[in-house]
């Protein structure tokens, strides 16, 4: 594994070393290398599908349940919320049952949550949100990891690819489901629904990996000098999650306890909550000021799109540098400036915010991930910040969609909202300053 976008991929399997069986399943696995890159790539397309799929369309979701806007707030909210809670327990689940059945479980997981979420209730609507959220949390955690596992010597191409293939997802979607409203007559909830297409061919392209690797799970061995140590004896049965395991020795230093993780930590949960509130509501701000609902779900798509240029340029800036503090100021820069643009001529600037605010979450996605790995000291923290990270980080994005919501209604003017975030961007800037300098965890 070469190249400065290789550190990216944590494995959420990184204390696990395969045994015999696994190393021949996995081989069996890259012996199919075309199927298991339509699987990626399509498992990819549903990463942020979901998500992009409800905003151009909250309008019509808040008329047909009478939503207020904090109500409305929450359709984003909960699956966020979810992308955090999900993320606690998906390492786990990678270890005991393998990546592919772990992958396959969150597309068809996927795939009944946005089928739920139409459904004619506004239980349903949430409920369904909690489960998108949770399957995307499975997806987020573990197809970085499965990409370092299975192409160690072209991980900085895979993940372009994967990373690509995520945006892309979020940009057709989101330049669709206007369109797709139309042509089933009218109903948002055919719109929605017509996503759950995208999951159930992702599965299906799944299923044979996941025959292939069958037997794998249940055969590792944690690497480290727990390895060393316990070469050659078995683990008693029911030792554990994963059968057969030999622990590693020495307990390393927890990443709660660390300023540096912690500063790490908000920095991505931050980032992430100037994210989620642009996915939640930038469409509906547009229409607010007199935009058309087409004309803002393509303005929207247009800003997913433009997300490559920095999640591409920033990590590979990131990786040459000893100290990222110039890059975090470019992002949180950029971000400020089309939040700033969006409150003061948001339909005649649009265009221009969103490419401006497009490079700067990009950018600032790839440094945090970055950052993950650059302040870690080996691969087993690495996996622990990046639980770390994506849990407490997710959770307080959360609340940003929710909080603006709010504040809007309570406001009747997006102004207090977009000056909030811009605080929000202040305090990245500050957080970023401190977890961008040449240390670890």
């Amino acid at each position: 594994m070469s190249g400065p976008e290789a550190p990216l991929l944590v494995d959420a399997e990184a204390d696990v070393r395969p045994s015999p069986p696994a190393a021949a399943a996995r081989r069996a696995l890259l012996a199919h290398p075309a199927l298991l890159m339509a699987g990626i790539v399509l498992a990819s397309l549903n990463m942020r599908a979901a998500l992009a799929s409800v905003s151009p369309l909250v309008g019509e979701i808040s008329a047909a349940f009478g939503l207020s806007s904090t109500a409305s707030s929450l359709v984003t909210s909960v699956p966020v919320l979810f992308l955090g809670a999900g993320a606690l327990v998906t390492p786990w689940l990678g270890r005991r049952f393998g990546a592919e059945p772990v992958l396959l479980a969150a597309l068809l997981l996927l795939g009944a949550g946005i089928l739920v979420r139409v459904l004619p209730s506004v239980y349903a609507l949430y409920g369904g949100g909690v489960l998108v959220g949770t399957a995307i949390a499975l997806l987020n955690v573990l197809m970085p990891g499965l990409i370092k596992r299975d192409f160690p010597d072209r991980a900085a191409a895979m993940t372009s690819v994967y990373t690509g293939a995520m945006i892309a997802g979020a940009t057709l979607v989101a330049a669709a489901s206007v369109p797709l409203e139309r042509a089933f007559g009218g109903s948002w909830e055919a719109s929605l629904a017509f996503w759950s297409l995208l999951a159930a061919v992702a599965a299906l392209a799944w299923l044979p990996q996941v025959l292939i690797a069958r037997g794998r799970t249940g055969r590792e061995v944690r690497a480290g000098a727990g390895v060393r140590a316990g070469a050659g004896v078995p683990a008693r049965a029911g030792a554990g999650p994963v059968e057969g395991a030999v622990r590693a020795g020495a307990p390393s230093r927890s990443v709660w306890r660390s300023p540096l993780a912690w500063q790490v930590t908000l920095f991505m949960g931050l980032q992430s909550l100037w994210s989620y509130v642009l996915i939640a509501w930038m469409p509906t701000i547009f229409t607010d000021h007199g935009m058309s609902r087409g004309t803002a779900g393509v303005v929207f798509a247009f800003n997913n799109l433009i997300q490559v240029a920095g999640a591409f340029a920033v990590p590979l800036l990131a990786g040459r540098m000893r100290g990222q503090r110039p890059l975090v100021v470019l992002v949180t820069t950029l971000v400020a400036a089309g939040y700033t643009g969006l409150l003061v001529a948001p339909v005649q600037g649009a265009w221009l915010w969103s490419a401006a605010l497009g490079v700067g979450q990009g950018g600032a996605v790839g440094l945090a991930l970055t950052l993950i790995v650059l302040r870690s000291g080996d691969a087993v923290t690495a996996s622990r910040l990046s639980g770390m990270a994506q849990t407490v980080g997710y959770l307080l994005a959360a609340a940003g969609p929710l909080a603006a919501g709010a504040v809007h209604q309570a406001t009747g003017s997006w102004t207090v909202p977009i000056a909030l975030v811009l605080g929000v961007c202040a305090a990245a800037l500050g957080v970023g300053l401190l977890a961008a300098r040449d240390r670890t965890v």
